[in-house]
């Protein structure tokens, strides 16, 4: 386990806009809660609560990553409209402490998405 610092600086913040995240069409998340982490030189990532995610619309797979400053993400595949996409959405279950905010929320890979899009309030 590594500490985030000043080599490696993560900042988790509420986001006060609205985060909504479709895939063919469908709306799979919308949420007013998301957590923004910004680590290092990486592009921020939105952290959506489970309540706010269409969790029917996911199915958990084998795959599993291990990050040394938030600990080991288990991944899901979403389906929505006639399109599959493959390991999508990842959660750390049971991040390291500095990290302990994102615990069991979800997180989109971009790309595999048609969008992530953030609004106004």
């Amino acid at each position: 386990m590594r500490i985030p610092g000043p080599e490696h600086p993560i900042a988790i913040a509420p986001n006060s806009k609205r985060v909504r995240v479709r895939l063919a069409g469908t709306l799979v998340a919308d949420t007013r809660h998301a957590l923004t982490l910004r680590e290092a030189s990486l592009p921020p990532v939105h952290y959506i609560p489970r309540e706010d995610v269409d969790l029917a619309l996911l199915t958990r797979t084998e795959h599993v990553t291990h990050c040394p400053y938030k600990g080991d993400a288990t991944y899901f595949t979403v389906a929505a409209g006639g399109r599959t996409a493959e390991n999508a959405i990842w959660s750390y279950e049971q991040p390291f402490p500095a990290v302990a905010a994102i615990a069991g929320r979800l997180a989109f890979y971009p790309e595999r998405v048609d969008g992530i899009e953030e609004l106004p309030e």
